[in-house]
């Protein structure tokens, strides 16, 4: 059926291209020998000057007589050579042009097709590359199906709830912000749905909890079990803000929650031991200053700060905390050579201290950088 499609279409084309050269030429005379044509313009001329009485009749007709005798005399001295010589009728050639035309341009698109082309390469249509079963399926087209069900179905608040992790995943921050804001708004507020949205917001702030992404993790946190993780990011807003005892508080109630052979109760322990020597973190007035900003402002200022604390890391490597904060920070800015880069420089500065050496891998991990 397709091959014969496309016969159909090539022989449409090639006959719309060539028609017009096979059409009869207005116009143009067919060949004659000179004598013949000379005698009927004498005859013609003969029959003029009769009628205008130039010559009587009887002059006329012994002319016209003449000339006709002498026009089927050259007629007949005409030889089948001399009519070999003749230009062949336009006509004809043009119709041999046709024909060969409709012939030679199928039959060359034909061979050069099976020489470069591949007939047996199947379509592939954007809804089928979707439809892949869920053991196939890349993140991209996951978010893709997911994007194209919300776009038909935007009041769905649990497509925006699946979106924000994957778009965390992939660096999308701002995606996921917005997704998570979405969610929320379709399904309602739980400690939960708070903790994502402001954990998107700190990742948007590159790290910093934010005004906004505290009041969430306090709302969270108001029930009699918080989620985890906003334990850790009330923690982490506490040492931003220098509350280094406010900041041990919620990481040891977190690490009560956690169990014995959790990673992360080592991963707290290291963390609540490094507050006494933690790398100077932003203030609260920072932190305040930073959330009021415009997108390019809050961009250039945390860029800056990232800068700073790269430039100390570089004097002294021994910083674990600092260490962290800066691979973080360059994976959220979708910055990945330079996050694997810091990585390397902390292996090298750190390579002697077993603990510090256990977070970093740990992070590498968790950031999928390892």
């Amino acid at each position: 059926m397709l091959w014969g499609l496309l016969a159909l279409f090539t022989g449409a084309a090639v006959f719309a291209i060539l028609w017009p050269l096979a059409r009869r030429p207005r116009g143009r005379a067919e060949h004659v020998a000179p004598d013949v044509a000379f005698y009927k313009a004498k005859l013609e001329e003969i029959a003029r000057e009769g009628e205008s009485g130039v010559l009587s009749q009887e002059e006329a007709e012994a002319a016209r007589t003449e000339a006709a005798r002498r026009l089927l005399k050259s007629a007949d001295a005409v030889t089948p050579e001399e009519t070999a010589k003749a230009p062949a009728s336009p006509r004809l050639r043009l119709r041999l042009v046709a024909i060969l035309g409709l012939v030679f341009i199928p039959a060359v698109s034909l061979g050069l097709y099976s020489v470069i082309g591949n007939p047996s390469m199947p379509d592939d249509p954007l809804a089928a590359r979707l439809d892949v079963s869920p053991n196939k399926m890349t993140l991209q087209v996951a978010i893709a199906k997911v994007e194209a069900h919300l776009r038909q179905h935007p009041e769905d608040g649990r497509g925006y709830e699946v979106l924000v992790p994957a778009y965390l995943k992939e660096g999308r921050v701002e995606d996921a912000v917005r997704a998570a804001s979405m969610a929320m708004r379709k399904l309602g507020a739980t400690p939960e749905r708070e903790t994502v949205y402001g954990e998107t917001l700190v990742y948007a702030a590159h790290g910093v909890v934010t005004d906004d992404a505290h009041k969430l993790f306090v709302q969270a946190a108001a029930g009699p079990t918080p989620p985890l993780k906003a334990l850790f990011f009330l923690g982490l807003a506490a040492s931003q803000d220098g509350d280094k005892a406010t900041a041990a508080n919620y990481w040891q109630k977190l690490m009560a929650r956690l169990p014995e052979k959790s990673p992360g109760r080592a991963e707290l322990k290291a963390r609540i031991a490094a507050l006494e020597n933690a790398s100077p973190a932003p203030k609260a007035a920072e932190v305040a200053a930073i959330a009021g900003m415009s997108p390019a402002q809050r961009q250039a200022t945390i860029h800056k700060m990232v800068d700073r604390l790269a430039a100390r890391l570089a004097r002294n490597g021994q910083d674990v905390e600092g260490w962290l904060r800066l691979v973080r920070a360059y994976k959220v800015m979708n910055e990945t050579d330079k996050a694997r880069a810091a990585l390397a420089t902390a292996r090298h500065d750190l390579g002697n201290d077993a603990k510090a050496m256990g977070r970093i891998d740990a992070l590498a991990r968790e950031l999928g950088l390892s």
